[in-house]
């Protein structure tokens, strides 16, 4: 039996929703043909991708990994439709690129390794620094375009921008957590627990938004601007925490298990996406790292 894009496509809406019947509404299609396409890629592959639970799906270790493999394949596919447009145009220049942090550690690098093998004659200088700082330099021409966390932008008057992929924010907990015996899980819940705060792109700045929500607060006991950190605190049992899909390991450095559990309060999406000064034109090298990227995206929802 072999292996379809359907059923790539529907294995990463449901990895990256958590549950089989949003996947399904998020695609437009059945339940079970979302059921249907992660089973037959688990009988070929002869793994588990999911483990199952009351709330919906969590990868396993093995779903973790083929993700990322899934990604490629629906990007390499996406850089092959791209192709035959490319041909006979060849691009030259140099683009100079804003990223923050996250995306320079979890997003960009296999974007970046594509692009300078598919347009050698382009140059990427990277820089990175943060939201506010790569806005002005946008603003003042200092940069061409920017990767970034565009639900963070603020000078949305002046910067044009679109967004790349939308990485849900989740519950992390260490195994065995009594969250994760419990059918549902709410901001109250967590509120009772020890708190991991990452700082990091405006991680606190962002959780406060959404708390402020609620009559509950997060008993934070540590602040961090390291993700690794927060990762190896929460898989010791120091405590809970709430962040992007996109920065999500299964395992800490140290090799212990983190788990997922959804949210059932509204938790804005971490947004990555791209952008620019509204009022000046892309370069031709610009303008080609925005196709390129938004096009090696298409498969990540």
């Amino acid at each position: 039996m072999s292996i379809s894009l359907k059923q790539i496509r529907y294995f990463i809406a449901a990895a990256e929703s958590g549950r089989i019947s949003q996947a399904a509404v998020e695609l437009n299609v059945s339940q079970s043909a979302v059921t249907a396409a992660v089973q037959q890629l688990e009988a070929v592959l002869g793994v588990r991708l999911f483990e199952r639970h009351a709330a919906g799906v969590a990868l396993t270790r093995e779903g973790n990994r083929f993700l990322l493999h899934g990604r490629n394949i629906m990007a390499a596919v996406a850089e092959a439709v791209r192709e035959p447009r490319a041909a006979g145009s060849a691009v030259t220049g140099t683009v100079r690129v804003g990223v923050t942090y996250t995306v320079a550690g979890y997003f960009l690098p296999r974007h970046h390794a594509r692009f300078a093998s598919s347009f050698p004659g382009v140059t990427l200088n990277l820089f990175e620094a943060p939201r506010d700082v790569i806005e002005q330099a946008l603003l003042d021409g200092a940069l061409d375009i920017a990767v970034m966390l565009v639900s963070n932008l603020q000078a949305r008057d002046a910067l044009a921008a679109e967004t790349l992929i939308r990485s849900r924010r989740r519950l992390w907990l260490p195994a065995e957590h009594p969250l994760l015996r419990q059918g549902r899980v709410g901001l109250s819940d967590v509120a009772r627990h020890p708190y991991i705060m990452l700082t990091v792109d405006e991680a606190g700045h962002t959780a406060g938004r959404y708390w402020a929500l609620t009559p509950f607060r997060p008993e934070v006991i540590f602040k961090t601007s390291s993700v690794e950190s927060v990762r190896s605190m929460v898989a010791a049992g120091m405590g809970v925490t709430i962040l992007s899909d996109l920065v999500y390991r299964p395992w800490s450095l140290e090799g212990q298990r983190l788990e997922r559990r959804q949210i059932e309060d509204e938790i804005p999406t971490m947004d990555v996406g791209l952008a620019w000064r509204a009022d000046t034109a892309l370069t031709p090298a610009a303008r080609t790292f925005r196709e390129f990227v938004n096009l090696a995206c298409a498969g990540q929802g």
